[in-house]
């Protein structure tokens, strides 16, 4: 059903995409009845679009392509935290039937996996130019200072690229299968 949603979101998007191309191309009558109906049911999603890409300095006419983008993006990405709280959800039902020691390899999985998810965050809004005291990616910075500062003091510098990152990754890897496999 959720795959339905999106799948009409992206195609009324894309609907709306086509036809402000195509009447920007000239390939359509920007006054005949389809683009105005067109219109008439979208200008409502289009505005908010377009007053961001004002805001932005960007051309107003491209609102369609990044409505068109933002659909896709927001798709995929309800798709997939759906997806994954539907799977933590069955794992929370299978650990609790197996026992305290699966209960503890479970939460040391789950905890590993939210400080890789973090590191992964950390980095990505960086290049976005999201840093440590952006309100969106502070939780990461926060979650993650414990075990990137004192790599970064240890490791040579590297110039403008950070590779304390990575190596936290590779150091979170190394704990949760020492740590499971000492739990088995």
């Amino acid at each position: 059903m959720l795959r339905g949603v999106v799948l009409t979101s992206v195609g009324t998007t894309g609907i709306v995409a086509a036809t402000h191309w195509a009447v920007r191309g000239g390939y359509l009558k920007p006054f005949s009845a389809w683009p105005r109906w067109v219109r008439s049911w979208s200008d409502w999603m289009l505005r908010p679009v377009t007053r961001s890409l004002l805001r932005m300095g960007r051309n107003p006419q491209d609102a369609p392509l990044w409505l068109l983008g933002g659909s896709v993006v927001a798709g995929i990405l309800l798709l997939t935290v759906t997806r994954w709280l539907i799977g933590l959800g069955a794992s929370f039902l299978a650990v609790s039937q197996a026992g305290p020691v699966a209960i503890a390899r479970f939460a040391v999985d789950l905890v590993i996996g939210a400080l890789m998810a973090a590191l992964i965050i950390r980095v990505v809004s960086t290049w976005f130019g999201a840093g440590r005291f952006s309100r969106v990616t502070r939780w990461a910075w926060v979650a993650t200072d414990w075990l990137i500062n004192p790599i970064r003091r240890f490791m040579p510098s590297t110039g403008a690229i950070d590779l304390s990152p990575l190596v936290g990754y590779l150091a979170l890897i190394l704990i949760r299968s020492l740590v499971t496999s000492l739990l088995r």
